[in-house]
């Protein structure tokens, strides 16, 4: 009895692994930076930044949703479509914040 064959996809498609592996140590690193950045929000709320304040905040919360999303959610590693669908829906998200903050200064 023949054993069967695994399944490779489509014909003519080869089939690619995207897992590169990622060392402890980088994963060390990658948590240690969200402690500190965390430290960094936590330091910055306390300091007298007037109107610069939420743009730190701000900047700070994208560095690490940045690194959560690249290495954590292993992104970093896949497909360019996937980055381009992350890229879009970082967009979208970004209209959306734009439109409402807009909406509420323009009230006032």
């Amino acid at each position: 009895m023949k054993s069967p064959e695994p399944d490779r996809g489509m014909p003519g498609q080869e089939s690619k692994t995207h897992e590169e592996p990622i060392s402890y140590g980088l994963y060390l690193l990658i948590w240690l930076s969200l402690i500190a950045l965390t430290a960094t929000t936590v330091a910055v709320a306390g300091i007298n930044l007037a109107a610069f304040a939420l743009v730190v905040a701000l900047l700070i919360a994208v560095t690490k949703a940045s690194l959560v999303v690249n290495y954590f959610m292993h992104i970093k590693f896949e497909d360019r479509i996937f980055k381009v669908f992350i890229g879009i829906a970082g967009f979208t998200i970004f209209v959306i914040y734009a439109l409402t903050f807009s909406d509420v200064y323009f009230r006032r």
